[in-house]
């Protein structure tokens, strides 16, 4: 574990404040749910709790299905990493950060197709070749957990709307087993 050198005092309320630049760096938003450990040494220990990371393995087999059905690339991702891929090398992926614009796309809340004009392209991954055919992003009881993405090569043709469909109603599956 490595010492920030921070000290905070914890209030009344038991509250204690997280400092910013480690909120940056650890991507920790308002309203993400952190899980708490103990250590028998006395250590307190907040890691940030993604329910996806749970569904990991039935994402996965998801994916799998998903993208032999479609024959393109699927990934699924939490908020800040991804979680499940499939047709794609999943040591290079799996674990690995999403893009900015990726984060923002899936906290927009609405499905996104591709269009025609690369310029307008999403990436998956900053400084990646793959790009972002179309996204739905997975919403629990009113909050965006993650995002499922059908992925293409650089000049891709848009999505079809069986694709856009597909990876819309992957989106809802996911979160309806979320919310069981």
């Amino acid at each position: 574990m490595k010492a920030t050198g921070i000290v905070r005092r914890i209030d009344e309320l038991g509250r204690v404040v997280i400092p910013k630049e480690i909120r940056r760096t650890q991507r920790i938003r308002q309203g993400d749910a952190l899980e708490i450990f103990t250590a028998p040494d006395g250590e307190v220990i907040f890691k940030k709790y993604s329910p996806l990371v749970e569904l990991r393995e039935m994402a996965g087999i998801y994916t799998e299905v998903l993208a032999k059905s479609l024959g393109t690339p699927v990934l699924v991702c939490d908020r800040d990493v991804i979680v499940a891929a499939a047709g794609l090398p999943k040591k290079e992926w799996l674990d690995t950060t999403i893009s900015t614009a990726l984060e923002r796309l899936l906290g927009g809340r609405s499905l996104y197709a591709a269009t025609a004009d690369p310029a307008k392209r999403l990436y998956p991954r900053e400084q990646c070749d793959r790009i972002v055919l179309c996204a739905a992003p997975i919403i629990v009881q009113g909050d965006v957990e993650g995002g499922v993405c059908l992925l293409g090569g650089a000049h891709a043709a848009a999505p079809t709307s069986e694709q856009t469909r597909s990876v819309g109603t992957a989106a809802a599956f996911l979160a309806r087993w979320m919310e069981e």
